[in-house]
């Protein structure tokens, strides 16, 4: 399938049918952590990027195929950001016709200061937008938005939409070490979350290769901090356990691809995941992928992961500002913490 990937585990959507409406990478987010890579270019525009009904088709197939209580939530969860799609509040609303399934959204939720995006996740059980940063410096530096997509405008769509929406708003914060898990950057956090009102606040720590390779996860004490500042909203996402159901899938080549794309994978978590097929099977295959170019190896958090090809991931040494066609910071904002 094309667009419709899994059941895959989730962190808090237990097994989750995905279904993502962009192409890889579309986003107005160029983030340090990001496990799809840079960004580049950035893009703001909404528009339809796959025929629709061509995404509603894949769905009912996959939803027909599916063994009953195999799937727990139906995703929404771009190879960037979700809400691009134009067709989104059609295809949720589509959706939800097909099935009782509870539906997610997730989102960096820098485009809900839009009314019409703010309709299109109505129809949403649970959303789960991004609150990273309390300040418009911090912002810019850690999820390196698009001009328009200003720390102004996502913390206003944020509390705009919390006072119309009825589902569950479930806002994540990726903590990391030396960048957001200090006090005084956690308290600025939690003044916007307390306008925010979301159900609970998740905070997440970067587990697949991040873009920039200065990207640590914070600590037990920065984790510790987090939530006695935040409060009893907050709660730790740990690392999902569960399995990819590759049932979709035809041959061992097909099968990798279609997981690597959206979640880079150490290669014992592939062996894992490709259990159905002989060891000697996955290596043969991995080396295909790699030597036709339709995988690659990127070196992250010590570990070696296999990701999607197109996906840009530098070298330790490659500063944002002399990377080829990369999103250029702002005057006076480094790329990486000194």
């Amino acid at each position: 399938m094309e667009y419709v990937f899994g059941p895959v585990p989730s962190r808090r959507l237990g097994q989750s049918l995905g279904i993502d409406p962009v192409p890889a990478k579309t986003c107005n987010w160029n983030c340090v952590y990001c496990q799809l890579g840079r960004t580049i270019p950035l893009t703001h525009e909404r528009r339809s990027f796959f025929p629709r009904q061509a995404i509603l088709d894949e769905l009912q197939q996959a939803l027909a195929q599916a063994p009953a209580g195999t799937i727990d939530w139906i995703t929404f969860v771009g190879s960037g950001e979700t809400t691009l799609s134009s067709d989104l509040g059609w295809l949720i609303y589509q959706a939800k016709r097909l099935s009782n399934l509870p539906l997610a959204v997730i989102t960096n939720g820098s485009l809900l200061y839009l009314p019409e995006v703010r309709r299109d996740l109505a129809w949403a059980d649970a959303v789960l937008p991004s609150l990273d940063a309390g300040t418009p410096e911090l912002y810019r530096k850690l999820n390196r938005p698009h001009p328009e997509a200003t720390f102004e405008r996502l913390v206003e769509g944020l509390v705009e939409f919390r006072q119309m929406y009825r589902g569950k708003l479930w806002l994540e914060l990726m903590l990391l070490k030396g960048i957001n898990d200090d006090e005084t950057a956690l308290r600025q956090i939690a003044n916007h979350v307390q306008r925010i009102r979301p159900d609970e606040v998740h905070i997440n720590l970067p587990t697949r290769p991040p873009a920039e390779s200065w990207v640590e996860p914070a600590n037990d004490e920065g984790i510790m901090r987090a939530v006695a500042i935040l409060g009893d909203v907050a709660r730790v996402v740990h690392p999902a356990d569960g399995s990819f159901n590759l049932g979709g899938c035809s041959t061992v080549l097909e099968a990798i691809a279609a997981i690597i794309t959206r979640h880079p994978m150490r290669q014992a978590e592939l062996e894992h995941a490709l259990a159905r097929w002989a060891p000697g099977q996955i290596q043969e295959a991995l080396h295909q992928l790699q030597e036709s170019g339709r995988a690659k190896v990127v070196e992250r958090l010590g570990d070696q992961f296999w990701s999607a090809p197109a996906a840009y991931f530098p070298n330790a040494t490659e500063s944002l500002a002399t990377a080829p066609n990369a999103v250029r910071p702002r005057p006076g904002e480094p790329a990486a913490p000194r």
